[in-house]
């Protein structure tokens, strides 16, 4: 296994992981901020706009929302678990752990794909296209213009952090990260819980509210 190597910066290892864990937790912040915004703004169009969400969201399948909701809850499990075996230096084992995480992100996205292929075929897309009813009233093209940006911004994420899984997985299988080194396996894994807590508010506001 290789040595982890020290930054010039920094005196120590200890010192070296610990900003890292420091970076990645005021990433997550800013992250937090980003959808809390977002958040903040379905809550006040909801409140002044709500029977026109309701209908929007009656284009969203109960199903597959709640399909992809497993799917992701079972990713964050065997991430958390591909982090507990790195850190016992059972490397190929972590990274087998963290190669099914990202096999789930990828069931998430095309689980996503299928259900924006449904809405496309029915005209139910954001702002302006939106053609699902003729004259529909403007909290339905608001509902829905806020669920294909929400939506689409987090299957963003959810990409990212499959790229991120995979190269971690790539290291841990070659032995670069073990019990001498796995910070940046932790730094992943909780990007990829951040991706999975945004779904989980985004999973009952957009398929089981009414």
């Amino acid at each position: 296994m290789s040595a982890q190597r020290l930054v010039e910066q920094f005196e120590t290892l200890e010192k070296q992981d610990h900003a890292a864990r420091l970076a990645m937790w005021m990433f997550l912040g800013s992250e937090t901020l980003l959808f809390g915004a977002l958040f903040a703004s379905y809550g006040y169009y909801r409140g002044m706009y709500p029977s026109g969400f309701v209908q929007a969201l009656h284009h969203n399948s109960v199903a597959l929302g709640t399909t992809n909701t497993v799917v992701l809850i079972t990713s964050s499990f065997t991430v958390a678990l591909g982090v507990h075996f790195i850190r016992e230096n059972k490397a190929r084992l972590a990274a087998g752990l963290l190669a099914l995480s990202t096999a789930f992100g990828a069931v998430f996205l095309v689980v996503k794909g299928f259900e924006y292929a449904h809405h496309i075929h029915e005209n139910a897309l954001p702002a302006g296209m939106y053609s699902f009813v003729d004259q529909p009233p403007a909290g339905v093209v608001l509902g829905y213009t806020l669920y294909w940006f929400m939506t689409a911004l987090h299957g963003l994420h959810v990409i990212a952090g499959m790229i991120m899984l995979a190269v971690v997985a790539v290291l841990c299988w070659k032995g670069r990260y073990g019990t001498h080194r796995y910070v940046a396996v932790e730094n992943v894994g909780l990007y990829w819980h951040l991706v999975d807590v945004v779904w989980i508010f985004l999973w009952p506001l957009f398929y089981l509210t009414d």
